[in-house]
């Protein structure tokens, strides 16, 4: 177990927190909460001790309900995972909830309302828990100091209940479809704020499960819709504008990915600002190649489904381009080029005055990474075609920029490379590249000029210093 402070959790809904259940008062009730079809079950005293029970089959169909009962009030025993001990009831508790995932995976039809209650009980009390410290927080490290795919992730100690009780929460879900109500009534709010929470587990793996199973409420409850958005959204302001660390980002774009793919056209005002506001900034934290992949893929499904908004999505990559960041900067590169790809002439118009002479600071780069993905571009026919339609504008930047890479950089490929794009704007206009290069070497002489004036200025400034030295002498 890690040390160091806990990550505090909210309470649990539905008397979570609580380890003992209060059978009497819920099973007396149970004649008006089961279905006309099954009888209602007798009273079970909650025994806190892991004991067998019998199978499914082994019983008659009307003891099953009671059944069912005892057995997801033998899993609310929570196991401890970081030593050996008690074996024997980690294995009882085990199989049994793979028998649970069984019902419901066979008789999700046959369950009863006090059923359902006693299931989200012994879910909610597994998996909402205090989540140990984050591991830039054991190490003294700073938040985005370390990568996620090069250091070993921290593995959940009790992952083997807790999988199969997020099994049991995934397939309540898709099959509560004849009670949808009574499942509102469990997985209300609070209970989706609490599962976002959890999104902050270190553990890939109930990240997965977590990331399954609000994709799937998100379908199924659309009144909770609003909500995990704006619950979604908090999680990323505090990321951005507090702490820069949280180990749920890229699960939650990719929900948010599919949720962006279904937006109806026109899109709505709400979901514009949310571009603005929420998925843009997220390009500003250091960590930002963590989730890059999920983040682009969110910016792409809004420039394609109204190509307007490529102006402001490149107007705020150039706000927060990486100076000193090279493996972010080719990151920002690639998602450049995938938003060019879905952007109309003019959109292009209005922003390619900036974007050209940032692209023509990375050419220039000394990293050849940078400048090498930055001449990859011109492998892309769409911008080529948007650049030739603007060229008398982008040719004068960029060739400016191409010269000074055969000149002085220092990488053999650069050089290659540079050498191929001149080649294309040679052949796209061949009278427009003479003139450019006239207007560099007019420029060029011109500086070499000044130079010229401020070296004989510098010798004057000397030889009337030696002047005076001597008349001082003297």
């Amino acid at each position: 177990m890690k040390l160091g402070h806990k990550k505090t959790s909210k309470p649990d809904v539905n008397g979570g927190n609580v380890m003992a259940v209060n059978n009497r008062s819920s099973v007396a009730n149970s004649d008006q909460q089961l279905v006309a079809s099954s009888p209602a079950p007798v009273p079970v005293p909650f025994n806190p001790v892991i004991e067998d029970l019998p199978k499914f089959r082994d019983v008659y169909s009307s003891e099953r309900a009671n059944l069912f009962i005892k057995k997801t009030q033998l899993c609310c025993v929570l196991c401890d995972f970081t030593n050996n001990l008690k074996s024997r009831e980690k294995e009882i508790k085990g199989k049994t909830l793979l028998e649970l995932v069984e019902f419901i995976q066979t008789d999700s039809s046959k369950m009863n309302e006090l059923m359902q209650e006693n299931l989200m009980r012994m879910i909610s009390m597994n998996i909402f828990r205090c989540l140990p410290p984050a591991s830039y927080e054991n190490t003294g490290a700073l938040p985005g100091g370390s990568d996620p795919e090069e250091d070993e992730p921290w593995l959940e100690p009790a992952w083997p209940h807790l999988q199969f009780v997020y099994e049991l929460l995934l397939r309540y879900i898709v099959s509560c479809d004849r009670d949808i109500k009574a499942a509102k009534r469990y997985m209300d709010h609070t209970f989706v704020l609490k599962l976002i929470d959890l999104f902050d587990s270190e553990d890939p793996r109930e990240r997965d499960y977590l990331k399954m199973v609000l994709h799937r409420m998100y379908g199924k409850f659309m009144v909770h819709r609003p909500y995990i958005r704006s619950a979604i959204n908090n999680v990323f302001y505090r990321f951005i504008f507090e702490t820069e660390r949280h180990s749920g980002i890229g699960e939650l774009l990719e929900i948010l990915g599919s949720i962006i793919n279904g937006f109806a056209l026109p899109m709505k005002e709400e979901h514009k600002l949310f571009l603005v506001r929420v998925l843009l900034p997220l390009h500003k934290p250091k960590n930002m190649s963590w989730y890059h992949q999920q983040l682009s893929y969110c910016v792409i499904q809004f420039v394609e489904k109204d190509y307007k908004l490529a102006d402001i999505v490149i107007r705020v990559l150039l706000k927060f381009w990486p100076v000193t960041n090279c493996s972010k900067e080719v990151l920002f590169l690639g998602e450049l080029e995938e938003v060019l790809e879905a952007t109309q002439l003019p959109e292009f118009q209005q922003i390619m005055l900036p974007l050209f002479r940032q692209i023509a600071r990375c050419l220039n780069s000394s990293h050849f990474q940078v400048a090498e993905r930055a001449l990859f571009l011109w492998n892309n026919e769409h911008l080529v075609s948007l650049i030739s339609q603007s060229r008398d504008v982008i040719f004068p930047i960029i060739l400016e920029a191409l010269e000074k890479n055969m000149h002085c950089h220092w990488n053999q490929a650069v050089h290659g490379l540079t050498a191929n794009v001149r080649r294309m704007f040679l052949e796209m206009d061949a009278e427009l590249y003479e003139e450019c290069q006239k207007q560099i070497e007019e420029k060029e002489a011109k500086v070499e000029e000044l130079q010229e004036q401020r070296e004989l200025k510098w010798k004057q400034l000397e030889a009337t210093g030696s002047n005076w030295k001597q008349l001082l002498v003297n």
